[in-house]
């Protein structure tokens, strides 16, 4: 059913007569009487109609149209008011002044009255009108308070409590300007009567028993974890062997407390407690001894009748403490270096602190000196553990492992050497030097062979290379195994001396059980792995070999830089290695080994730059990738292209590399890296199509490689010739700059 509301005309029934601000209305045909505050059509007033607002008006503001509850969130003004209310029922007051707080939520026009609440005043006090809306008071019960009914020096009447309002906050004055209000003089605040003469009364009482409050919490929270700690010694004197006693004093800093811990030696033969003194305050030792238990207490009492009455005394609290025994404790203004104290009879040194105790000290009192006092004795030397000489059964190891302990074990190996130094891919981590023999005879002077160290197990052996009609049987020459030095003596009880990495290099003599050789070359793996490792290997190390070489040739500079001219006639700043040898060789007096004069050839030295054969290239990569059946050109391509994002057909050489890489092409990556630079443009840019297609072998197989039999680089190979040096010529003029400085 829907109900219809339309206005009618007031009619007069009987001798009634009803307020002019009441109208009639009907609803569903029946006449009803119409509250007052409704409006007319649209919303209009009627005549002589005054609509009462329902909550604050507040002035239209600039920005959004936020509603009260938003706008004036967690916003409220807060007035000091006082309540005066009769007390008819004591004698001692006629009224009391309440103090409160009147607060006003802006945000929905609640009202909030607190009392703030005193102590032993036997009243309810705190919340005294919960948080709501408050009506006026009659006769306008129907409306409610708004922030247009508080001002300063006025009186809102609350449930008919008056409450005089006499100030406010610096907020609610600035609020209050703001909606336009004219704030009103401050008013006085009257103190309540009967609190002002209680206090009176309790200002003039002397307490009859005074308690001495102690305030410790200060310090406690300042110092709470601060611990002082000192390295002490006590010289125990009945103890039977008079041997001084550690201990170990903590003293803390939040309530002025000591305790003390023994530190006990291994195998001492005394018991282990876990404090030698518990943590409590430690008292200085009084001149006439401890006090007796009893004679020091918290409060002091008088005897006023004494025994005057029935031998019985009536004792009041002494306020002035006569004859009260105060007994001092340890502070740490009495805890130095250097300081005795009397821990309960026992003279205790303190000998040592910690830092945290030195940067306390230093900054509260400025002490600045804390050598420590020596107080450990010296430790007894260590016998020196003799062992019986080698008899001759089993490795040295293993005879030495026999007189290490009751139970013999196995010689330890160092399995993380092995672990780091082992082959590991094309890292063979094996050092391969060409040797001679040194001897007359004509017979042995020509063989040659090659020393194979490995890094892994600091092994040597040794094969001999076949020499056609020679008449001697090359092959494996000497069996794997660690190699001791020449001239050591068999049995003794040191262990021997074996060769190392750094014995063998270019132009060394090694003595390899009775047989000399003279190492004469290396691979070029060995070469690159001493030069990397430069810190192990001096003979590789330039920096310095160009130290000792400044230290033996600075004192005749300018003859050098003569001699150097004088063998460069062309001027052409550089000079075969031949004469280079020569010269280094006459200047340090034969002082440098072969392999050190080799070092500083490689880093002077003119590297050459060979022409490679395209087609050589491109037929040992097809060849590769055959053997390996590799045939995704088509992907492979299709990727070039996708990073082409110029299509302009060329793509960086780094970003060439690394699509191979992730294809996984079969290449090693010399290989890869020249075929890639021969297709490289002026800008550095790879060609990636001419590259892709002079790598397919399935459409464009190169034939000429038939007859190309181009054996690939294995360093397990290596034949044992001396390799080609990779330089002929050196740049002498850097040598002799970084030997004497710039020529002016």
């Amino acid at each position: 059913m829907t109900t219809i509301w339309c206005r009618g005309v007031g009619q007069e029934l009987g001798k009634e007569k009803f307020h002019k601000s009441q109208h009639w209305g009907f609803c569903n045909n029946v006449a009803m009487l119409v509250g007052e505050d409704k409006p007319g059509i649209g919303g209009e007033p009627l005549p002589g109609q005054k609509l009462k607002p329902k909550y604050s008006v507040f002035p239209a503001g600039m920005g959004s149209d936020a509603p009260a509850w938003v706008a004036f969130d967690k916003q409220v003004l807060s007035f000091d008011a006082y309540v005066e209310e009769e007390v008819p029922d004591k004698n001692q007051e006629l009224y009391r002044i309440r103090h409160c707080k009147i607060y006003f939520y802006l945000e929905d026009d609640t009202i909030q009255v607190i009392e703030p609440r005193v102590k032993n005043s036997g009243i309810v006090q705190g919340t005294i009108v919960r948080r709501h809306r408050i009506p006026l008071p009659p006769p306008n019960e129907d409306e409610y308070y708004t922030i247009h009914h508080f001002n300063i020096n006025t009186e809102v009447i609350f449930y008919a409590q008056r409450y005089k309002i006499t100030d406010c906050d610096q907020f609610t004055k600035n609020f209050l300007r703001k909606m336009g209000v004219r704030l009103n003089p401050p008013a006085s605040r009257p103190d309540d009567p009967y609190t002002k003469e209680r206090q009176k009364i309790l200002d003039s009482m002397n307490p009859l028993r005074p308690y001495e409050r102690v305030d410790t919490l200060k310090q406690f929270l300042e110092h709470d974890g601060h611990v002082l700690r000192f390295f002490c010694v006590w010289d125990d004197p009945e103890s039977m062997f008079h041997d001084p006693r550690e201990l170990v004093l903590h003293y803390y800093l939040s309530d002025d407390t000591i305790d003390m811990k023994e530190i006990t030696p291994v195998n001492s033969g005394r018991d282990a407690v876990p404090f030698f003194l518990r943590r409590d305050k430690l008292p200085k030792y009084a001149p006439t001894g401890l006090y007796q238990p009893g004679t020091i207490t918290a409060r002091t009492v008088l005897n006023v009748f004494g025994n005057l009455v029935g031998n019985r005394g009536r004792y009041i609290l002494d306020n002035r403490k006569t004859g009260a025994v105060h007994q001092e404790f340890y502070r740490d203004s009495d805890l130095k270096i250097g300081e005795v104290i009397n821990v309960w009879g026992r003279k205790i040194l303190l000998c040592d602190c910690d830092e945290f105790t030195k940067d306390y000290y230093r900054t509260k009192y400025g002490i600045e000196d804390f050598t420590p006092v020596p107080y450990k004795t010296l430790p007894p030397p260590k016998p020196e553990k003799t062992f019986p000489p080698y008899t001759g059964f089993g490795s040295e190891e293993d005879s030495l492992c026999s007189c290490m302990g009751l139970l013999p074990k196995p010689p330890q190996k160092d399995f993380k050497k092995f672990l780091e130094k082992d082959r590991s891919g094309l890292e063979s981590n094996i050092l391969r030097f060409l040797a001679k023999f040194v001897t007359d005879s004509p017979v042995d002077k020509d063989r040659k062979f090659i020393i194979c160290y490995f890094l892994s197990d600091d092994t040597i052996s040794v094969y001999e290379y076949t020499q056609r009609n020679s008449g001697i049987l090359g092959g494996k020459f000497l069996e794997r195994g660690r190699i001791k030095k020449p001239g050591q003596e068999l049995f003794k009880s040191e262990p021997s001396e074996y060769f190392k990495a750094q014995d063998l290099f270019v132009g060394a003599r090694v003595c390899f059980h009775g047989h000399n050789f003279h190492l004469v070359d290396a691979d070029e793996y060995t070469i690159n792995y001493m030069e990397k490792h430069a810190n192990e290997f001096s003979v590789a190390d330039t920096g310095f070999i160009l130290k000792k070489l400044k230290d033996i040739a600075e004192p005749r500079s300018r003859e050098i830089r003569q001699v150097f001219a004088a063998t460069d006639p062309e001027h052409t700043k550089v000079i075969a290695y031949e004469p280079f040898r020569n010269l280094i060789v006459s200047i340090t007096d034969g002082a440098f080994s072969e392999h050190e004069i080799m070092t500083i050839g490689r880093y002077y030295g003119v590297k050459e730059e060979y022409e490679t054969d395209l087609h050589l290239l491109l037929a040992v990569a097809q060849e590769q990738l055959k053997k390996n059946s590799f045939e995704n050109f088509g992907q492979l391509s299709a990727v070039f292209v996708y990073n082409d994002c110029e299509k302009c057909g060329v793509l960086p050489y780094q970003m060439c590399r690394t699509i191979c890489k992730s294809f996984k092409l079969p290449l090693v990556d010399d290989l890869l890296e020249a075929v890639l630079t021969m297709f490289e443009d002026d800008n550095k840019q790879v060609e990636y199509k001419k590259f892709l297609d002079g790598l397919n072998w399935r459409e464009n197989q190169i034939p000429a490689f038939q007859t190309i039999r181009l054996p690939l680089k294995n360093e397990d190979d290596w034949n044992g010739q001396p390799p080609s040096l990779p330089f002929k010529k050196i740049k002498y003029l850097p040598l002799l700059d970084d030997l004497f400085g710039k020529e002016e």
